[in-house]
């Protein structure tokens, strides 16, 4: 391991081609057709264990070490985009009209398909099985159908590593915290019904968008007033849609939006939170003669960071940059379905910080003209190499 460092730089030109790659050829949710072609031919170059598709569009991975008898961990990243249309200008923009790798999913990858190729070489130094999962569609919450398929089976998993890019740490900085690191994500739908008529007769119609408006001021009474300021959690209202005309009362008006929060792990708080928020939506309502529907969609569990794991990579970023003074605590309200496999082994999800004003790399995850900092992907190459090893040699 003393040479790693060395050997991962040889590779850095191939790590950069892979997540260009990938980025100039974005592709959906279940749609990652080439993108899933590209990954199961590398690593059937790099003559893998076994390589299968699964979960749809999904690659599976399995390198085993000097020995098979031994512990088990998955190294998963993300193959799908987004629709945004680029804005970037790079040499590399999407070729993809509409679909855009804007949150560093084409960088997960070329990690991961390198890290592979660096542990193919270094198997004689861990026992034990490695599981390299491409996951789709993970922006709707496929690593559900992942599990499903079985992912976490033959042989037993018994940890699981993730990676992010985010724009909202500084370049070379890594975030890393034990227990709840993302945040609960529900998703709703809310339709408030009233009764229409013309607007030169308001007071014969109940009036359902000066009920939307009521509802979204007093749903923020929850995030100040209901909850601990230390625990966060946003309401956020993200689409709005009604009426027939200008001079209608509206009758139906729909909100559609988020709820997100970051507590302490505890199973009840997602039934408590809705309580809370459909009590604050009927009181409104109440007041104003309405009557609504509420339809909850469940987007993302807590994500938790297992400490026995943080602790030891903790160890490993310090060997990658050379001090542990790289490392921040670092949480968020975003959602990740990582979460999911959080939820069943011990896991750990290490943030990467990618912005760089010098590079331009400023704009956040999801925008038009995000992009990052490549510098950054030997290093997660090299962290996860010497994470994968040291939780398999000491097994």
């Amino acid at each position: 391991m003393y040479s790693l460092k060395e050997e991962v730089q040889g590779y850095r030109t191939e790590i950069i081609a892979l997540r260009r790659d990938f980025h100039e050829n974005p592709e959906l949710g279940y749609k990652e057709f080439r993108t899933s072609k590209v990954i199961y031919d590398y690593l059937r170059a790099q003559k893998f264990d076994e390589v299968k598709n699964i979960g749809k569009t999904g690659v599976v991975g399995t390198l085993f070490g000097k020995s098979p008898h031994g512990k088990t961990v998955i190294l998963r990243a993300n193959m799908d985009a987004l629709p945004i249309a680029e804005e970037t200008e790079l040499n590399y923009t999407s070729k993809n009209p509409g679909l855009m790798h804007a949150s560093g999913h084409d960088a997960h990858m070329a990690v991961a398909l390198v890290v592979g190729k660096l542990l193919r070489r270094h198997k004689d130094e861990f026992n034990g099985c490695v599981k390299f999962v491409f996951q789709p569609n993970e922006e709707i919450a496929g690593a559900l159908d992942m599990i499903d398929a079985g992912v976490l089976n033959n042989p037993p998993v018994d940890f699981a590593l993730s990676m992010n890019f985010t724009q909202m740490l500084d370049s070379g900085k890594v975030g890393l915290s034990d227990g709840v690191v993302l945040g609960n994500t529900e998703e709703f739908v809310l339709k408030l019904i009233g009764r229409s008529g013309n607007t030169y007769l308001p007071n014969k119609s109940i009036d359902a968008a000066l009920g939307a408006a009521k509802v979204i001021e007093a749903i923020q009474l929850l995030e100040t007033r209901e909850y601990d300021p230390m625990h966060p959690i946003s309401i956020m209202v993200g689409k709005i849609h009604g009426g027939a005309a200008r001079n209608i009362v509206i009758d139906q008006i729909v909100l559609e939006g988020t709820i997100r929060f970051l507590f302490p792990e505890d199973e009840n708080d997602v039934d408590l939170v809705k309580l809370a928020f459909e009590r604050v939506v009927n009181s409104v309502c109440d007041m104003m003669n309405l009557s609504y529907k509420v339809e909850y969609i469940h987007s993302n569990s807590p994500l938790l960071n297992n400490r026995e794991i943080v602790n030891r990579l903790r160890r490993c970023i310090k060997l990658t940059y050379g001090n542990d003074d790289k490392i921040v605590d670092f949480k968020s309200l975003m959602g990740e379905d990582f979460a999911e496999f959080s939820k069943r082994v011990p896991s750990a999800m290490t943030f990467f910080g990618i912005n760089n004003e010098e590079k331009n790399c400023v704009y956040p995850n999801y925008h038009p003209k995000f992009n990052l900092d490549e510098n950054v992907l030997e290093y997660a190459t090299e962290y996860f190499c010497r994470a994968i090893i040291d939780l398999l040699k000491a097994n």
